[in-house]
């Protein structure tokens, strides 16, 4: 007889894992299906966790050999071990998937690893690695399957000279010139761990700005940084070739809107033009589940799909393709599930892109402001006049604070600058209590911090800020 289930969630990613511990807790009986050997989906295996491992020691190796000098700090030139660097990442990634697989044994969910397929509503068929079929039966099915990387037509990736996000984190050796496709997050992260390591790298943006989503001022004044950190850009631009020759990757490039091509050479390219729903084969057609227009699976706006006991989250429904966005949604559909009122409030996610200096935004941004017609008053704030970034020599960037110009609520915090992706949950929790710039620049922050500069742009909306 199959096993019957309250919930059966397929994908063990952020929102899947996440979803399933807390229906447990809620009393469920439930069921996680997993297609890979170590649960934590793309996040914790390919994406998030690997690169910012990346991203940190190389960040340490950059600092090493540029900034310990002017601190008085003397040391050989350091060299990489990228074998060793890459145990070191994998040491992470272990830690974390098996942080998960703990967390499920502790709240009682049964896990099944295989591929999983809906036969319809109450019955999940999962197809182990030996060819193997069981059926589960369930009450309610969670699609928690995320996404994959997307590919450019005519470009075949191979993983080894030309890369995705996922090669990019398993290269055996620092690229002497690298070709970013896609001036996004993954592209930018990535690329800027190979640059620190000793690539020349090229970002090639189809957009005539980097960071397409994000407030404009913020994506302009972190592509100065970078350039000033060695990045080139050819903005406004397409790759339409990458043809392989015994001496390197010849690429071609074209203007966006027509024009003469360019031939330029890489060793490696990677393509991050962004992710796309992971739907394959999982039966959704059969069972009667619809997507919509762009491949996601249509929800009524409370994660429930066009068919009875079918729920979907994360990555394969609309909205930002964000880890944090799928926890509070598959917490969300838990709750729901268990007669509760689960709740995500889309218009405070924050996103961080991690590289150094890090760029962090929660809520609207001025364009969005403009195009809605929302009056709004500005206030900003530089990091070369914070005490605590002067002395850390971390003084690029700044941030700016967004807030109606009636009420004062504040509607969107952006900032570019040194640990940013922490201090943005500063502006959540105050933007989720639909606090005002008032409410921000009258709480008392510790000195010397880089907080302060939080403090300094809400006092700034009001045109008092103190230290400029």
């Amino acid at each position: 007889m199959a096993e019957t289930y309250d919930l059966v969630v397929i994908g063990t990613g952020p929102g899947g894992y996440v979803c399933a511990i807390r229906a447990a807790q809620l009393g469920m009986k439930v069921a996680v299906v997993e297609k890979r050997e170590a649960h934590g989906g793309t996040c914790l295996n390919v994406g998030c966790i690997p690169s910012k491992a990346l991203l940190h020691a190389s960040e340490l190796f950059d600092e090493a050999g540029h900034s310990f000098k002017k601190m008085g700090i003397k040391v050989s030139k350091p060299q990489i071990d990228i074998k060793a660097m890459m145990a070191y990442k994998q040491q992470g990634i272990d830690g974390n998937t098996q942080g998960v697989a703990y967390l499920l044994k502790k709240n009682k969910i049964t896990p099944y690893h295989g591929a999983g397929k809906i036969l319809g509503a109450g019955k999940v068929e999962v197809t182990g690695a030996d060819g193997k079929t069981e059926t589960l039966e369930t009450k309610n099915i969670v699609i928690a399957t995320g996404s994959d990387v997307a590919h450019l037509p005519g470009i075949e990736v191979d993983e080894k000279q030309v890369v995705s996000s996922t090669g990019a984190l398993e290269l055996t050796k620092v690229p002497k010139r690298m070709i970013v496709i896609g001036g996004g997050v993954i592209g930018l992260e990535l690329g800027s761990v190979w640059r620190r390591l000793g690539s020349q790298v090229m970002v090639v943006e189809f957009l005539d700005r980097i960071l397409p989503g994000m407030d404009l001022e913020l994506a302009k004044t972190f592509q100065r940084t970078l350039k000033k950190q060695g990045f080139e850009f050819k903005l406004s631009s397409k790759v339409t070739g990458v043809a392989k020759t015994k001496r390197a990757l010849k690429v071609t490039v074209e203007p966006a809107k027509g024009g003469d091509a360019e031939t330029l050479e890489a060793d490696v390219v990677l393509v991050s033009i962004g992710r796309v729903p992971y739907t394959e084969g999982l039966g959704l057609g059969e069972a009667g589940v619809e997507l919509d227009e762009r491949g996601r699976v249509r929800t009524d706006g409370h994660f429930k799909t066009n068919v009875d006991g079918i729920y979907a989250i994360g990555d394969v429904i609309d909205g930002p393709m964000l880890a944090h966005k799928a926890e509070d949604e598959g917490m969300a559909l838990a709750e729901t599930l268990a007669g509760q009122s689960g709740h995500v409030n889309y218009d405070v996610i924050p996103g961080v892109v991690y590289t150094a200096p890090e760029v962090a935004a929660v809520g609207k941004t001025e364009e969005e402001l403009k195009e809605a017609g929302i009056a709004y008053n500005v206030g900003k704030f530089p990091f070369t006049a914070n005490g605590r970034a002067k002395v850390n020599m971390t003084t690029d960037g700044f941030v700016k604070v967004l807030a109606d110009a009636k009420t004062d609520r504040v509607l969107g915090v952006h900032m570019v600058g040194p640990t940013v992706g922490e201090m943005i949950a500063e502006a959540a929790v105050l933007m989720e209590f639909g606090g005002s710039a008032e409410d921000l620049a009258r709480t008392c922050h510790a000195h010397p911090t880089l907080t302060e500069a939080v403090k300094e742009a809400a006092l700034a909306v009001d045109n008092r800020p103190i230290h400029m």
